[in-house]
């Protein structure tokens, strides 16, 4: 008999155990789904509240400090009974468990994130079978590990979460809710064989030429076994380009190796620079007498992939880039926390929607947390097929995290399953061993000297340090090929984390920190820029969501309100920002609106000013920047560019339009210049303003460069001006510097500047667009914005109805547009108008409804 497995997905009813509340003790119910979790299980039944609407959170919090079990019957096969192994595998329970079959405890788990593997031959009825799965308290199991242990230093949950190999977003994030899951949360398995391939290593290497090397590395089990085993190598289309068959198999182990020059095969790029073309090795085993043991099938991609540290021209540290194929990629992208709190309900449409969106938004990496889950495989499946690069941590978040050797032996079992679930997929060109543990580690001043090489590090007070500099690395190494980074923040070099000329950095410095703003974007660059961020109020149905229909609580400040956004001081920081740039109004629809602008605003110039830092060989001062964050797990106010809903808020525009390929940005400073040198009353004020162009392609691009300067109080004034430029590239080309147009020089502070805005568009041959930037002065706040009837601002459907186009007479900032009724699929928001260039907007699903748009002046404020 071939190897065989079979779900084990039918069936299932589950049960609370103690608890002075709950879902009724020794009542077994059926569960709706498999996976699930009780949560899930829970709403279903409506026997509690959605823990998303207004303050029902708290109202389920019972559900993580009680005992819950699991239960199925399955019947076993007399086929299954023929052969001499038959497993059930468990590729997650979350996560302290005990299972037993027939009334026989086979397993007891402790790790949300192992695969367990029981053999249960022995205890198997030859008919029908029970299965349990008891599943303590996790959260109470960790207060027990804590006492035993230690209490650590963390950030974000309760400290217990340190000890225990779950979701530590769980236990609540400043943007999550405190939901401890339980249950089943991956699938459970029957599996019947004589000999199956147990580890299957497929390993590629690119070289500088691009000639490869493919070794396939053949694992099985038991290791006694004989034979021989096919491998074959399939292309994108089907068709077999590389084979080897009658491969020994000597000691359960196989080893085949195959050699490619350049173009014998595709090779995978990132999206935006080559195509994704993906090949499957197929194995297949058999044993001496000709009968097929097992196959397997893998999913792999040919690239080289480099993270590259070199000399800079003209600035202090090295580069820190990654290069795929020979090409050195700068990386825009987003960080990626789980989709929801509750993830067996995150379908493979879902994912695919949300990779979908971060690919259509012009992005070309994302980076999973560390705080969340490793993914499942579709997320990486899809990642492969769209072209976006995964930068993956360890699960390790903002912790004090342990190292004795319970803890170790758990975690390298973790480490080891993951790399190797995970080394096949050509879209993951990183591991990262945490998420700002040495920022932690820093802040508490724990001992770390970042000049030791050499120690041990568990005697320390920094013991997970460990885990870093020693398990993590020799993991990887040993079961990939992937980059090993020791953690995110991580300078490297002897360097403090805060480091921005060495290593990646999470620039908190607007919004945390020393709350900088964000016109500073352009010093507080670091050489890879894999954290940072600005919050905004979701869509207004996502607000109404949450308010569950209570009108008297769809306001900024109610309770409920306060309850959906998690982040510590958020009141005083959104009004900083919004009270130093904006004359806002606080009415629900507007302040959804405000701070939607200000995200926009303040994630756009990140972007635009560290593209700008990508500035060629030896000049790629910033190297890649990717936002805090795409995604959200629940309805809330949040650093999301999305929201829970797939409804992306302005921002997510704003950035796309940043990372196209061609693109231009503008900068506006003034300049004071004093008479001499024993003045302060006599001086002269200057304006001046730089331009560059973008150019994210491999091949230099000739175009026009046409600047459009309008005075928002004197409509009659405009001045044109172009010049051919040249874009030099993958890189950014700075096109002029001087004088903002229409800008007189001052002598008195008292005198206003006026309110000149300069439009820029980069033009192709054929005068197609190619980019175009507004640049505004700044504060808006200062600005005194014309009457909406002097606009002359036009909103005209067009076509079959599902596109628009705007126009105006006068300069319009910062418009969103929205409807009434059905949702429409907008592809542009956010958008700054200026006379003689109208915009289309397509908006799916809008079927000629009336429009309404807000912007800057439109009246509400």
């Amino acid at each position: 008999m071939t190897s065989n497995a079979r779900l084990l997905d039918r069936g299932w009813t589950f049960k609370q155990f103690g608890g002075r509340q709950g879902a009724g003790n020794d009542k077994w119910s059926k569960a709706s789904a498999f996976p699930t979790s009780v949560h899930v299980e829970l709403l279903n039944l409506k026997v509690i509240p959605d823990p998303f609407v207004g303050l029902h959170e708290w109202d389920v919090q019972w559900i993580g400090e009680a005992d819950w079990a699991f239960k199925s019957s399955f019947e076993a096969s007399e086929r299954e009974f023929s052969v001499p192994n038959v497993d059930i595998v468990f590729e997650g329970l979350d996560t302290f468990s005990i299972v037993s079959l027939n009334g026989k405890n086979i397993l007891e788990t402790n790790n949300q994130f192992v695969t367990y593997r029981v053999p249960v031959k022995e205890h198997l009825n030859a008919g029908a079978n029970e299965l349990v799965i008891t599943l303590p308290s996790t959260f109470l199991k960790g207060k027990d590990l804590e006492k035993t242990d230690a209490q650590y230093h963390c950030w974000n949950g309760d400290p217990s979460r340190l000890h225990v190999r779950k979701a530590q977003y769980n236990y609540g994030w400043d943007w999550g809710p405190v939901l401890l899951t339980v249950g089943p949360w991956r699938p459970v398995s029957l599996h019947a064989y004589h000999t199956r391939i147990s580890d299957l290593r497929i390993s590629t290497q690119v070289d500088e030429s691009l000639e490869t090397d493919l070794t396939v590395r053949i694992v099985l089990s038991p290791s006694e076994t004989s034979g021989s085993a096919e491998v074959l190598l399939k292309d994108p289309a089907g068709l077999v380009v590389a084979s080897q068959t009658n491969v020994v198999v000597n000691g359960g182990f196989a080893r085949a190796v195959f050699h490619f020059k350049r173009g014998d095969v595709q090779l995978w790029y990132p999206v935006g620079y080559g195509e994704q073309p993906l090949y499957d090795v197929q194995v297949r085993v058999i044993d001496d007498q000709g009968q097929e043991l097992d196959t397997k099938v893998q999913r792999i991609g040919f690239r080289r992939v480099r993270l590259v540290e070199d000399k800079l021209i003209d600035q202090p540290g090295l580069t820190w880039l990654f290069e795929i194929n020979n090409i050195r990629i700068f990386c825009g992208g987003s960080n990626w926390i789980p989709a929801d709190s509750f993830v067996t309900t995150i379908t493979p449409q879902r994912y695919r929607a949300w990779l979908q969106l971060l690919k259509d938004g012009n992005q070309n990496m994302v980076r999973v947390w560390g705080g969340g889950i490793y993914e499942n495989d579709v997320f990486y499946d899809i990642c492969d097929e769209l072209g976006i690069l995964v930068w993956q941590d360890f699960m390790f978040g903002c912790g004090q995290y342990p190292a004795y050797d319970a803890f170790v032996a758990n975690v390298k079992l973790e480490a080891e399953q993951n790399v190797q679930r995970l080394r096949h997929h050509p879209s993951i060109v990183i591991l990262a061993g945490n998420n700002e543990d040495y920022q932690v580690a820093e802040s508490f001043k724990l001992d770390l000297d970042y000049d030791d090489e050499e120690s041990d590090f568990r005697k320390t007070n920094f013991p997970a340090r460990y885990i870093y500099e020693r398990l993590l690395p020799a993991i990887v190494k040993e079961h990939s090929d992937i980059h090993y980074h020791r953690g995110s923040p991580y300078s490297g070099h002897g360097k403090v984390t805060t480091d921005q000329t060495y290593g990646d950095l999470h620039q908190w410095n607007v919004w945390h920190g020393s709350q900088e703003p964000w016109h500073n974007w352009d010093v507080l660059a670091g050489r890879f820029v894999s954290e940072f961020g600005m919050e905004a109020y979701p869509n207004i149905r996502t607000v109404d969501y949450w308010t569950g229909g209570d009108v008297s609580e769809r306001y900024p400040q109610s309770r409920t309100a306060v309850n959906h956004n998690k982040a510590t001081g958020f009141e005083r920081r959104l009004e900083l920002y919004l009270m130093e740039n904006f004359k806002h109004a606080f009415d629900m629809e507007s302040y959804v609106y405000y701070t939607q602008i200000m995200q926009a605003e303040t994630l756009a110039a990140a972007y635009r000013l560290w593209r700008r830092n990508w500035a060629g060989p030896g000049r790629e001062y910033t190297a890649g920047a990717l936002v805090w964050q795409i995604n959200d797990c629940w309805p809330v106010t949040s650093w999301s560019i999305v929201d829970y809903f797939l409804r992306p808020k302005p921002a997510y525009f704003a950035i796309a339009r940043e990372l196209r390929p061609y693109t231009v940005g503008m900068t506006r400073k003034d300049y004071k210049k004093y008479a001499n040198e024993r003045t302060s009353a006599h001086f002269t004020i200057t304006s001046q303003l730089e331009i560059w162009g973008t150019n994210g392609t491999l091949a230099k691009k000739h175009a026009t460069l046409q600047v459009t300067s309008f005075d928002l109080e004197r409509p009659e004034w405009s001045n044109r001006w172009e010049m051919g430029v040249t874009l030099a590239p993958n890189a950014s080309t700075e096109l002029w510097k001087g004088h903002v147009p229409g800008q007189p020089a001052r002598t008195r502070e008292s005198e206003v500047p006026k309110i000149v805005i300069v439009s820029a568009r980069l033009l192709d041959e054929d005068g197609a667009i190619l980019g175009r930037y507004s640049n505004w002065p700044e504060p808006f706040k200062y600005i005194h914005f014309p009457d909406v009837k002097d606009l002359g601002f036009e909103i005209t459907s067009v076509g079959d109805g599902e596109s628009i186009v705007l126009s105006a007479q006068r300069p319009i900032k910062g418009i969103v547009l929205e409807v009434e009724g059905e949702e429409v699929r907008w592809d542009d928001q956010a958008i700054d108008l200026v006379p003689g260039d109208p915009q289309t907007v397509k908006a799916i699903g809008l079927k000629g409804r009336p429009v309404k748009a807000r912007f800057l002046g439109d009246g509400t404020a």
